[in-house]
């Protein structure tokens, strides 16, 4: 079964891009309907890589769903400049065993119009061995959710060079470092 989902967010495409890598807005965009806590060792980055990342849920946060693997990979060398970052985990225990596949891609490419918005796209393909027909309502409805919040959210997201990369050194801290 398929939900897919496309809006314009009212952001730029590499603040949406760093948005959809950050696990603090997964888990705002999922709230207060599913709460996800991380099962890595130090908990949630502040960014998620390319990888597995171990993770239980629960349904508003009182109701066990059992765990999954979040398993993403990037796709950023696309001809057409769109960017995806793609969710094929699996659910490992509970409730989230029993959906056999998960392939969840999240598109970020700029708004054809030409406004400096992104243009969002949303797309989840699952099955669930007997239960897919049922689930789908669920699935469904909860992508509504995630869509709403992810509207509402995307207004206070920026990219600031500097500030959001974990790697960056602001250049004073690189003179002191090397003694000048």
């Amino acid at each position: 079964m398929r939900v897919l989902l496309k809006e314009i967010l009212d952001c730029t495409p590499d603040a949406a891009w760093h948005a959809i890598h950050s696990p603090a807005v997964f888990r705002e965009v999922s709230s207060p309907f599913m709460a996800v806590e991380s099962l890595e060792p130090d908990g949630f980055p502040t960014r998620w890589e390319p990888g597995e990342h171990p993770a239980v849920f629960s349904m508003l946060g009182l109701v066990p769903m059992g765990t999954q693997i979040i398993r993403l990979a990037n796709s950023t060398h696309r001809p057409d400049g769109v960017r995806i970052l793609r969710d094929t985990g699996r659910g490992v225990s509970g409730a989230l065993s029993a959906v056999t596949l998960w392939d969840h891609r999240m598109a970020i490419a700029p708004d054809p119009a030409g406004t400096g918005k992104t243009l969002y796209r949303d797309q989840l393909i699952f099955r669930g061995r007997p239960a897919t027909i049922a689930l789908w309502p669920t699935f469904w409805a909860f992508w509504q959710w995630r869509m709403l919040r992810l509207k509402s959210l995307a207004p206070t997201w920026q990219h600031d060079v500097g500030i959001d990369d974990p790697n960056f050194v602001p250049l004073s801290q690189r003179e002191s470092d090397d003694g000048n």
